[in-house]
Order: structure tokens, then sequence, then C-alpha cells
């Protein structure tokens, strides 16, 4: 089984419209999995039309942790020698997750703000902080009109730890592409290059990166370009929306040939696009006249992906 991600370091480049529609298509001759790994704010599964209630299964994910404080263990600033008024746990907080109560003389925990660290745990001479599991998010498995299955994560509102759900994304789609053979996993990556793109960009056997012709995009790409290099995976690219900027595109293909990307394809900006995702379809349902389009940029990615070594 082959991996491909799809990736742009920008949002709203086109990364989940060029995954669903590059889906339907590979869906016609192989067996694929889609994973949407935008944990954060996943839609994958909306442009291909799947809504959270049609998911065929939920399960909780415990992959985040928090600190919980005991105050019994605390001592308070007047009658503890092992802290001597230094306020180590306030201090230590990258995040302002912990401020000081002067009335109760204690540390009080801003739970959504922690992320988990552990610092403070670290740095409290009296042991009174300790990290602890905490059910962070939650993956669903559905099957799409389009004959193949979907995974999905969501992080809970106020939770980290995305880079680690993606982590159990890709671990729960693997599972499900043994049990089918599958040929492909196509993966959806975040926006940026944080640790959930990390996790979605790690053991990908090609990248599609997905640009538009405007400065800001192409800023974001060269820092995903970056990423990619890291890991040394072989990539193409593909740049949406070519009309909007047409000097811009053309500057865009010159990049890519003076840094031996092969550009894959070419999308132009049309309105339909935009009504595919309001009616919840792949580009290419919607508009069959779209095929053509998205037909040479999977074959172009296969074909490189072979030439590759």
């Amino acid at each position: 089984m082959k991996t491909i991600t799809i990736l742009s370091g920008k949002g709203g480049a086109g990364k989940s419209t060029l995954t669903a529609s590059l889906s339907v298509m590979l869906a016609l001759d192989n067996k694929i999995v889609a994973v949407d790994c935008d944990a954060d704010a996943p839609n994958l599964a909306l442009v291909l039309g799947l809504e959270e209630k049609n998911f065929d299964t939920w399960e909780s994910l415990t992959t985040g942790e928090k600190i919980q404080f005991s105050p019994e263990k605390c001592k308070t600033l007047k009658f503890c020698p092992k802290c001597q008024g230094l306020k180590k746990c306030v201090d230590v907080c990258n995040y302002s997750a912990i401020t000081w109560n002067d009335e109760k003389d204690l540390p009080e925990i801003n739970e959504l703000l922690c992320v988990g660290c552990g610092a403070c745990q670290l740095a409290c001479p009296t042991g009174a902080f300790e990290l602890k599991k905490v059910e962070n998010a939650k993956i669903g498995v559905g099957k799409t009109q389009y004959g193949f299955p979907i995974v999905s994560g969501q992080l809970k509102i106020g939770e980290s730890g995305s880079g680690k759900v993606v982590n159990a994304l890709r671990v729960k789609a693997s599972e499900i592409a043994e049990n089918i053979q599958a040929d492909y996993m196509i993966l959806d990556a975040a926006a940026g290059i944080g640790c959930p793109v990390i996790a979605s960009v790690r053991g990908s056997d090609y990248i599609i990166l997905v640009t538009e012709p405007t400065p800001v995009a192409f800023g974001d790409l060269k820092r995903a370009i970056k990423l990619i290099d890291h890991f040394n995976i072989p990539c193409g690219a593909v740049i949406n929306r070519c009309g909007i900027n047409r000097d811009f595109a053309n500057h865009l293909q010159d990049y890519f040939q003076e840094n031996q990307i092969p550009l894959l394809g070419m999308i132009p900006y049309d309105i339909r696009f935009v009504k595919a995702l309001i009616n919840l379809k792949p580009a290419v349902v919607y508009e069959p006249n779209f095929k053509m389009i998205f037909e040479d940029i999977m074959n172009n990615c296969l074909l490189d992906m072979q030439e590759t070594p």
C-alpha cells in the first residue's frame, strides 16, 4: 500500500477539494482509504457527503494529558520551606495556565490553557502537580457513497494533542487498509507545519503540494517544502485557482521547475467548485467536466511515484 499526503501549508488552498476528487477517481480502479488528518477542524467527510451522524462508529481517544492539582499537597507560601515563596509553578508555565490566588495562597489552573507539558510537575518541590490522561478526542469510521471508507478525528474544544490524534487516525486507517487490502491511503493534512502536519507527513510515500497564485500561499508553501525536504519524501505540486493571478501562476511554475518539483496539474478558478462544496459533493461528481483535470493530476502523481526511486 502507498500513502499519499496532500499538503499546502496555507489553510483554504484546496486540500480537501483535491483530496475528495482524487479519492473518487482513485477508487474507480483501486481500493483506498481516505483519512482526514485535521483533527481541529475536520471537513473531508462533509466534502464527500458524509455527516457526523452518518458515520458507522465513533470511539473516544485518550491521547492527551492535563495537570491535576492537589491543594492538600501544596503548602502555603508562609509554611512551605521547600517552595520558599518562589511560586515556581507559575513561573515555568509558558502557557499562562497557572496563576496565583493571593486570598487562598494557592495556585489555580486554567484547564483551557493547560496543554499538559508537565513543566509545573517538574518544578513543584512538594509534588502537588500530577499529569493524568484525559479523553481529548474521538475517532470515527464511515463508508462513503463512493465505495471507500474514511477515517476522521475530532479534537474536543479546549483540548490539545492533535498530533497524537493524527497518529491514532493513521493506526486505525492502517488496520482498515490491511483488512480490505487497500492499494492507497490518502491523507488530507491540516494547515500549517505543526505537530498534526508532521504526524501526517512522516512515513508517507508521496506528497502532493497544493497552492494558489498568491504571495501568502507561496510563503506557506515554501515552509511546507522545507518540512518535506527534512523527511526526504518525493513530491509534486498542484496550482489551484490558477486563473486569479496568471502572472503569479507563471512565477510558481518557474519556481517548481527551478527546484525540480513536478507540476502535476493546474486547477482553474470556477464558481462550480464552490457550488460542489455547498452541495456536499466532490467536484468531479458535481461537475463531470472536471474529471479530466483530476484524472491528469492523478495519472501524473502515480507516474511520478513509479519513476521516483
